[in-house]
């Protein structure tokens, strides 16, 4: 498979999700604060390289892959560097299209426990302040009366596009920075 079509691969989960995320708000009526980001803040957040596949290739497009990988390298920050703290909207995502797979499913998706029941996973806010539709979804989703993503089935996704890519965690920083030197690898050995 070629670089294209794994970000392509890797973009067509991506939009799969996210039509699911919008079902599963739409019927739970859970959603994330206006502004909010928090969980974004969390300095130990994982990802791997193939969930930011499209961001370093999108960055590779638009001439901007070496001076990412610059500034990936120069930080010792790590608090996601994609996040901007000081942008007003609907989250701090300055690259929001090209999220990885951990930043789309946290708060709107399940993980499977030892019993094979679903489990919501959201953060803390969600469960506080929006606790009546919040215990409502968890029932919900446990029982399966309405759809929810699952975490695992989405790894899954993309582990069967690129094992190599998808085997390994690395804090998020370091995953975006490895997503970008994978491209430019490719990149280097052809005439595009």
């Amino acid at each position: 498979m070629t670089l294209e079509e794994k970000v392509s691969a890797v973009e067509q989960v991506f939009a799969n999700l996210d039509q699911e995320i919008a079902q599963f708000q739409n019927w739970s009526g859970l959603h994330c604060k206006w502004g909010c980001g928090k969980c974004c803040f969390k300095s130990d957040i994982e990802a791997t390289i193939l969930e930011f596949l499209p961001f370093a290739h999108a960055l590779h497009q638009a001439g901007e892959a070496f001076a990412w990988l610059e500034k990936l390298k120069q930080t010792s920050n790590s608090v996601c560097l994609i996040l901007n703290p000081t942008q007003s909207g609907a989250g701090l995502c300055t690259e929001y299209r090209h999220r990885g797979l951990i930043c789309r499913l946290f708060g709107f998706s399940a993980r499977t426990n030892k019993h094979a029941r679903k489990e919501l996973v959201t953060c803390e806010i969600i469960k506080t302040e929006q606790s009546g539709n919040y215990i409502q979804a968890y029932e919900k989703a446990e029982r399966e009366e309405e759809p929810v993503p699952v975490m695992h089935n989405y790894y899954m996704q993309l582990h069967a596009i690129d094992y190599e890519l998808t085997k390994d965690f690395y804090p998020i920083n370091e995953a975006i920075c490895k997503a970008i030197e994978t491209v430019l690898a490719w990149y280097a050995y052809r005439n595009t």
